[in-house]
């Protein structure tokens, strides 16, 4: 072997055995890469305490003896006030370290409320109560307008405002975070009814509303586009519901010759023009029983548009002569789908799923949106119109 050689070879063992070192001190870094807990987390309640690990293998937190949760971080959130001793496990590799910590829970300065504590957005689509709930008045901006909605829906004594049709909503946020809890979390406030004539014994005015959650995890208090899930309902896995859905209205000439129907309620059958994605385009109808505008007078759009998730029609002519149209109540998860006192209209937010559909956990979500889930015509009761008169939070006290 000549000196070249041996050089080489020294070289090339002397650099397998150091790589093999440093594999052996990467390998037994990725055991434990976690600093440890602090002595003590302090959070108010009903807020989300983080606490993130970076923790490769197994991690599992204990509050006393029950698991509540086995992510690498941490979203804590109590209703309570109280002191939480807290344990903190991570396997790797056959070895396994222990930390113990507390979460002490004050509560809050400023007492919260159950209820809505802001409206963000209200852009509703055209119908018959536009202008009407809440009322414009010559002048009035989308600021305006924007102020009514926060006076109607903020607080314990609630009112309506109507979202129009398919696609028109409402945002609105509260002063804590709702927690994701065991059974349902939320109820959302509308007008929905059974009607006693009605064939279905759950059908009658249900105006079904698409809800969309988001929890404010960089705490920016705002919802953000990349935090916004659906909350997946009855209807969300069926056939007959479209996803990617988009609409737009056009805005019509006041002034233009009525152009009526056949019926005596049909004022104006030709009155706002509207397209989908789909290839289809229509009117939506002005009756006799509302004589304002349709079309929101604080926009200046010549047009506009919503896209979504849009619902199955949900309302049929029991008669068959269109003297009763009734609206069937889906099973669960919509706004204004069931009446106030009745279970389908209290919310599980373990029901959430992301824009592929796939379930989520959130701690809790902190904004709501609502929006018309049908695009229809329900003969002389008109459009298709999800009513929101509140929400409020199910785990307050």
């Amino acid at each position: 072997m000549n000196r070249n050689t041996f050089t080489y070879l020294k070289t090339g063992l002397l650099s397998f055995f150091l790589l093999g070192l440093i594999a052996c001190k990467h390998d037994d870094e990725d055991e434990f890469t976690f600093n440890g807990l602090d002595d003590s987390y302090t959070i108010e309640r009903l807020k989300v305490l983080s606490i993130p690990t970076n923790a490769s293998g197994s991690v599992t937190w204990s509050i006393n003896d029950s698991i509540i949760s086995q992510n690498s971080e941490l979203e804590f959130i109590s209703v309570d006030a109280d002191a939480y001793p807290l344990t903190l496990k991570i396997r790797n590799k056959g070895n396994e370290q222990v930390f113990h910590s507390k979460i002490i829970v004050t509560k809050e300065k400023t007492p919260y409320t159950r209820y809505i504590s802001k409206v963000l957005e209200f852009r509703p689509a055209v119908g018959q109560f536009m202008n009407e709930i809440p009322e414009y008045l010559p002048g009035n901006t989308a600021a305006n307008m924007l102020q009514k909605a926060n006076e109607s829906l903020v607080g314990g004594n609630s009112t309506m405002i109507s979202l129009g049709g398919y696609g028109g909503y409402v945002v609105f946020g509260f002063d804590h975070t709702i927690p994701n809890l065991n059974g349902r979390d939320f109820k959302i406030l509308g007008n929905a009814f059974f009607g006693n004539d009605a064939a279905d014994q759950r059908s009658g005015s249900c105006e079904p509303g698409i809800i969309m959650v988001a929890y404010d995890r960089n705490k920016n208090g705002k919802p953000d586009n990349d935090e916004w899930y659906e909350i997946a309902g009855s209807e969300y896995f069926k056939n007959a519901t479209v996803k990617d859905y988009s609409i737009t209205y056009f805005k019509p000439d006041e002034n233009k010759t009525p152009v009526a129907g056949t019926e005596f309620w049909q004022t104006d059958v030709e009155y706002i023009k509207w397209s989908d994605n789909l290839g289809n385009q229509g009117f939506k109808t002005k009756n006799t029983f509302h004589v304002q505008s349709y079309y929101p007078l604080w926009f200046t759009e010549s047009s506009y548009g919503f896209s979504g998730t849009r619902l199955a029609n949900n309302f049929y002519d029991q008669n068959g002569d269109g003297s009763y149209w009734v609206g069937k109540s889906y099973e669960f998860g919509y706004a204004d789908n069931a009446p106030n006192n009745d279970e389908a209209s209290n919310i599980d937010i373990s029901w959430a799923v992301d824009r592929s559909g796939k379930y989520v956990k959130l701690p809790g979500v902190d904004f709501m949106k609502i929006y018309t889930g049908v695009n229809q015509e329900a003969g002389w009761l008109g459009e298709v119109s999800t009513e929101v008169a509140g929400a409020y939070d199910l785990h307050f006290k």
